[in-house]
């Protein structure tokens, strides 16, 4: 198996309690980092059931995602190398295919932040969030035909949009609690959200939310899902149980 249940190395710094990862029965985990940058897991597991899990406690500014309105977009000849991938096909975003819908909704828009954030606004508009429709194989060309999806479905649709308008555009995993904000009705989940490449850097947007959130905790990034996936099996398996827990922790008062 291979798993990708670590937090980001670029998180690392903030951890106050660190990582208590733990394979039960007891087997030696390999990780390594991934050509992305993630700190992934390798295993093998013996037959029978077998737990993962993990806990710690991370500081966080306490800030909603940042946002830059004038962020520009820059002509894809003057793209970093190292972007250019964030434009092409992958697995769960098939922009050759969407291309013409991507031009059609946003050609229009004005370029940069304002084209990302149309982008964000379709996607959460137009898609119903519904734990029922998730599946493996569903792709950003089907949750654009079904309407319907979880949070990975809208990033995806979102990042084959963005990459078919020639914004660099990149998958992110995670946890997101439910800080400043009402709890929400549903069990806690793995997040997902996406990033883009404006103005020289990458910034955050999530199109199931669409609003800037507080409490983000990356665990990977990649091109979609392939390649953050939680866990990758090379054999028969069967998801048993599952469970995420993302809780504010206050600040101890002082004596």
């Amino acid at each position: 198996m291979l798993l990708m249940l670590l937090t980001h190395p670029s998180r690392q710094s903030s951890l106050r309690e660190p990582e208590k990862f733990a394979a039960t029965p007891h087997v030696p985990v390999e990780f390594f980092a991934d050509h992305f940058g993630n700190t992934a897991g390798r295993v093998n597991a013996p037959a029978g059931t077998i737990t993962f899990t993990n806990d710690f406690v991370a500081e966080d500014s306490g800030a909603p995602d940042e946002q830059n309105p004038s962020a520009i977009q820059h002509p894809v000849e003057n793209l970093p190398t190292e972007t250019l991938v964030y434009l092409l096909n992958s697995r769960y975003c098939e922009v050759d295919a969407m291309s013409s819908v991507a031009w059609d909704l946003f050609g229009r828009t004005l370029p940069g932040w304002a084209r990302v954030q149309a982008i964000c606004d379709w996607c959460h508009d137009h898609i119903t969030f519904d734990y029922g429709a998730a599946r493996s194989t569903k792709s950003a060309q089907d949750v654009f035909y079904e309407r319907r999806g979880v949070c990975r479905d809208f990033s995806h649709l979102a990042i084959t949009f963005c990459r078919a308008m020639n914004i660099p555009a990149r998958y992110a995993t995670g946890y997101l609690g439910d800080i400043g904000i009402p709890p929400v009705p549903y069990p806690m989940d793995f997040s997902a959200w996406f990033e883009v490449f404006l103005g020289g850097r990458w910034w955050t947007f999530d199109a199931r939310h669409n609003t800037p959130r507080i409490g983000r905790i990356l665990m990977a990034r990649g091109r979609d899902a392939t390649d953050v996936a939680l866990t990758t099996t090379f054999g028969s398996s069967t998801l048993t149980g599952f469970k995420v827990w993302t809780d504010e922790v206050k600040p101890a008062k002082a004596a």
